[in-house]
């Protein structure tokens, strides 16, 4: 982040939305916004929120799973594996 160009007020960022919209989509660093001196918002590029989206969804997931192995809620690999073939044999005989 380089904040004389990453952190703008709501004022400037107004006054320039295109060329903020352009900085962000170019450099792919968020736009802090700030208001009073304060940070009220934070624009960013819709790929890196994606991946942000994505990122924490995985980090979600991953902390489901400890959660359920924790409380011993989990089958064994070759349990779903015999499981899984069983219903491609199934789906392949139809």
């Amino acid at each position: 982040m380089k904040p004389t160009q990453d952190i703008q007020s709501l004022t400037t960022f107004r006054a320039n939305v295109a060329s903020f919209v352009d900085q962000v989509r170019e450099t792919r660093r968020p736009l802090v916004l700030t208001q009073h001196g304060k940070s009220v918002a934070v624009l960013l590029g819709a790929a890196e929120y994606e991946a942000l989206v994505e990122e924490l969804e995985v980090l979600r997931d991953i902390s489901t799973s400890e959660r359920q192995l924790a409380a011993g809620r989990w089958v064994a690999h070759e349990e779903v594996k015999a499981h899984l073939l069983e219903i491609v044999r199934r789906r392949s005989s139809e």
